[in-house]
């Protein structure tokens, strides 16, 4: 179930990631959605769903973190 636009993202992705942050999770997501698509590629018999919401945390990860009040900001070198 990939998703079209950012407005389509779950109620959790959301409310909690600013603009960026939705981007590069649907991105993420889409592309995990395909690339995991047979059970082989994916680990430990874990939902293709379940892979793609890995990937795409990690992405936003990858950019961003949670600060002290929980609010997520950009990452910085």
């Amino acid at each position: 179930m990939p998703y079209e636009s950012i407005n389509d993202l779950p109620e959790g992705v959301k409310d909690n990631l600013p603009k960026h942050a939705k981007e590069i999770f649907k991105e993420a997501f889409n592309k995990a959605w395909d690339e995991y698509k047979e059970p082989n590629d994916r680990k430990d018999n874990v939902s293709r769903e379940e892979t793609a919401f890995k990937v795409s945390w990690a992405a936003v990860k990858q950019a961003y973190h949670k600060n002290k009040a929980g609010h997520w900001i950009p990452n910085t070198d």
